[in-house]
């Protein structure tokens, strides 16, 4: 299993900072969750939490926090670029359009994860699952 790595936190706290200096500080918000969520995964595959909680399948929080990140990204990058004309706003959102090519990468990847464990998971039907099939389907011929 992949693990998170520091880039994500780097870019996070980079962009946060640059909307703390710019006058786009109302964008703030999503780069610092982002930060502590990135935060959180990582401290929580460091110290195995994945190996204790077997009932959370990680790689797809893993890739739901992609998927969001990537499209916060990207809508808070347009704005700040668009919108607000000061350096560090623009900076922000230069950085937002990188940190949304590094999310939509992972998102790839960890998307490839999840098609692999999926068809794993359902290429052989457990032996309850092929006797109720079975059965229904003998039902459904005698009426």
């Amino acid at each position: 299993m992949r693990k998170p790595g520091a880039l994500y936190q780097v870019l996070s706290f980079i962009i946060f900072i640059c909307y703390i200096a710019s006058s786009a500080a109302s964008f703030m918000m999503a780069p610092l969750l982002e930060f502590l969520l990135a935060l959180f995964l990582f401290f929580a595959y460091a110290s195995k939490l994945n190996e204790k909680f077997k009932g959370l399948y990680w790689p797809l929080s893993d890739f739901l926090r992609c998927v969001t990140a990537a499209i916060i990204y990207f809508a808070i990058s347009i704005a700040a670029v668009s919108k607000y004309s000061d350096g560090a706003s623009k900076a922000a959102g230069v950085f937002g359009f990188i940190a949304t090519i590094v999310y939509a990468i992972d998102f790839y990847v960890t998307f490839n994860d999840l098609v692999t464990f999926l068809k794993q998971g359902t290429s052989s039907p457990p032996e309850g699952r092929k006797s109720d099939v079975s059965d229904e389907d003998s039902d459904s011929n005698s009426d």
